[in-house]
């Protein structure tokens, strides 16, 4: 052979031989892919509903894969709570990376603590999986007990002479109207400024005989024992002057702690006591026949100053037993609270101190809640009963015409 062309071919046999670009490198055959799956939390709804917990690899595979899954029931029971499956069978096909696990979830209307299950992993052909099971969390969203809603009661008119019915919610249909409402959500900063030991949720509002509860329970939510709901109209509904007939049924209870209340629409840009707050019914559980009527501003160093006056029920009667109609009448300079058209309070700007910034001529929104707990009726104690239901037939506002 000539020399030249032996060297040559030498050279091309071991250049072909010793190619070291990536290109040309084999995945090791033990490179599995990592399968991962979430947690998942889902509110349990009116009706039966299905949901999806995703499956994912982290790469593709050129073989494959299958997974056997099975739930468990812990919290929450096979056939009550969820249908079970068992030995379900996800086949991820060459090239795929996400599936998705189908699990039915069954509703109910019995109130109770959230519920959890688990979604487990039987076994795995061509991956490696990150767990093996994970947690399956049932939010309730159901009204706790049977609601009554008594017939007997004071009443208001929807006319007044000189007036016009401008605004009003008389809570009729199935469901909240959020485009007048907000759902406040959470424990707020220091339990809303006042220590409360509730956590604020949309589930403890329900809207049922043309009537709006709210239910403050004993459950524990988001680090907290007991939850509730705080409604706003701040955005939505601001108004300035006028008459507000409230007809409500209260709850009770130590620690129990309902409001019917406005605060200034200005909130934001000069913060509170400077907007100004109007509390047309306060009531603390562990004195159920008691209302308080009062107002929060500021002096001229923004330190909060209140006016104040109750109305007491006689005899027996609490405002737990049947329906009662909580009034002001906002006019240039003065408010006056009404109990069924009782007036047992009034401020005016000179009673207020014309040194005081005087918040009460301007836009103000309507706040309804039901705290738990907190500096002034304090904590619930083992007399009080759970739940306990807020119920408003209507809130009106009239205004000159």
């Amino acid at each position: 052979m000539n020399y030249k062309v032996f060297i040559i071919l030498f050279c091309f046999l071991v250049s072909c031989g010793t190619d070291d670009s990536p290109t040309n490198q084999q995945v090791p055959s033990d490179s599995k892919p990592t399968l991962t799956m979430q947690a998942l939390t889902v509110a349990e709804g009116d009706q039966n509903k299905s949901v999806f917990v995703s499956l994912r690899l982290d790469k593709a595979s050129s073989t494959t894969i299958n997974v056997s899954l099975s739930t468990e029931s812990r919290t929450a029971e096979a056939d009550k709570d969820f249908i079970a499956i068992d030995d379900l069978q996800i086949v991820f096909s060459p090239g795929d990376v996400q599936e998705e696990c189908q699990i039915q979830l069954l509703a109910d209307d019995e109130a109770e603590p959230d519920e959890f299950f688990n979604l487990k992993i039987n076994s795995i052909e061509g991956a490696e999986a990150t767990v093996n099971e994970i947690a399956i969390t049932i939010e309730d969203d159901d009204v706790d007990g049977e609601i009554f809603i008594p017939s007997e009661g004071y009443t208001t008119p929807t006319t007044y002479d000189g007036m016009n019915l401008t605004w009003s919610d008389e809570f009729d249909g199935t469901e909240l109207d959020e485009s007048i409402w907000t759902y406040e959500i959470g424990n707020g900063e220091w339990g809303w400024g006042n220590n409360e030991l509730q956590f604020y949720r949309k589930e403890n509002t329900l809207v049922t005989d043309g009537h709006m509860v709210i239910q403050a329970r004993e459950q524990n939510f988001g680090g907290f024992n007991y939850t509730s709901s705080r409604l706003i109209t701040r955005d939505k509904f601001e108004f300035t002057h006028g008459r507000v007939d409230i007809r409500a049924l209260m709850p009770k209870g130590q620690g129990i702690w309902p409001a019917l209340w406005m605060l200034g629409a200005n909130l934001s840009e000069v913060g509170w006591p400077r907007c100004g707050e109007v509390d047309i019914m306060e009531l603390l559980g562990h004195q159920p026949n008691i209302v308080h009527g009062t107002v929060h501003y500021a002096d001229p160093n923004g330190n909060r100053i209140l006016n104040t006056k109750t109305k007491t029920l006689s005899g027996a009667d609490d405002f737990s037993d049947r329906f009662h109609v909580f009034s002001i009448v906002w006019k240039e300079d003065v408010i006056e609270w009404y109990v069924d058209d009782q007036k047992y309070h009034t401020v005016t700007k000179s009673i207020l101190g014309t040194q005081n910034p005087y918040p009460f001529n301007d836009p103000f929104f309507f706040i309804v809640n039901v705290a738990v707990g907190g500096q002034w009726p304090g904590s619930p104690d083992g007399s009080t009963i759970f739940p306990q239901n807020m119920i408003i037939d209507y809130i009106r506002v009239f205004q000159e015409e």
